[in-house]
């Protein structure tokens, strides 16, 4: 077939002792820890947003400062890969049937834009979905590292701990994610499902090195440009 211009090339992720994974849409969960300090206390449904698979940045990669902000915040997060997709998912199907494997992901911020969309009851895109604000890493195959379901989840800025907590502290767990989000629209193969961060881990700057680990997963190491 013959296109106006050559189609961009497909955005892919390693993946342990399979082929290169294919990224098809990031969802990203947002508050779906418990704040520190605070009764954790589960919302009736989960909020979630989309990032394009463009913004994804590959393990042990520099990404550039983003221009207009000086408030560039990581947030660690666990990632979930799918192989399989559909709709109105059976949450009791999830983990075996439709999870491809896990990953560890930073969902980056422009906290600033942040504020004010939240403030002005705006859209986030402007703060979430910038070049390479996805940073992930190598994905670990479901039948390597078993359905993750807790661990520790950290995040260090030149060795310095910025984030701490465990991913069975999710207010959304990941099987009740997974269906929620099949019932609003049709999931496919390639789908990544950022599943939230636990608390804030402040502002980082040029020269930075972001460390981010989920237990039993590849760690994910990103230098600021």
């Amino acid at each position: 077939m013959n296109y106006a211009f050559p189609p961009a090339p497909v955005i892919t992720l390693d993946a342990m002792s399979s082929n290169p994974f294919p990224v098809r849409r990031i969802f990203c969960l947002a508050r779906n820890y418990p704040v520190p300090g605070q009764e954790a206390v589960k919302p009736a449904e989960p909020s979630f947003f989309l990032k394009p698979p463009g913004t994804i940045l590959q393990n042990n990669s520099v990404l550039p400062y983003p221009p207009g902000t000086d408030a560039l915040f990581p947030e660690v997060e666990m990632v979930v890969a799918l192989h399989k997709g559909g709709r109105n998912i059976p949450a009791d199907k999830v983990d075996y049937d439709y999870v491809f494997g896990y990953a560890v992901g930073l969902d980056m911020t422009l906290r600033d834009a942040l504020d004010t969309a939240i403030a002005q009851g705006l859209p986030w895109e402007k703060a979430k979905a910038f070049d390479h604000s996805s940073p992930c890493s190598a994905i670990t195959p479901e039948f390597y590292a078993g359905n993750i379901a807790s661990g520790k989840i950290e995040l260090k800025v030149n060795g310095e701990v910025r984030q701490s907590g465990n991913v069975a502290d999710m207010l959304w767990k990941i099987p009740e994610t997974v269906h929620y989000l099949s019932t609003r629209m049709e999931l496919f193969p390639g789908d990544l499902i950022y599943t939230g961060t636990p608390g804030l881990a402040g502002p980082v700057v040029q020269g930075d090195v972001i460390e981010a680990t989920v237990a039993g997963l590849e760690p994910l190491i990103v230098t600021i440009g």
